[in-house]
């Protein structure tokens, strides 16, 4: 479980650093994924959980 929320730390600092330093591109991003359908937000969220899965397991396996 403490890894767990070491790792929503860390997705989170990633995301504050990225708002923080480039706010534009990140805007940008948020609107382009607003016309984005969502067929397509689905499977980039499906093989970005995969590439997470299979870099943790990699790592701690």
């Amino acid at each position: 479980m403490t890894d767990f929320v070491v790792a929503i730390g860390l997705v989170l600092v990633i995301e504050g650093v990225m708002f923080a330093a480039f706010p534009g591109i990140a805007r940008r991003a948020m609107a382009a994924m607003m016309e984005t359908p969502e067929a397509s937000l689905r499977t980039s969220g499906v093989v970005a959980a995969v590439a997470g899965l299979l870099i943790v397991w990699l790592v701690r396996g």
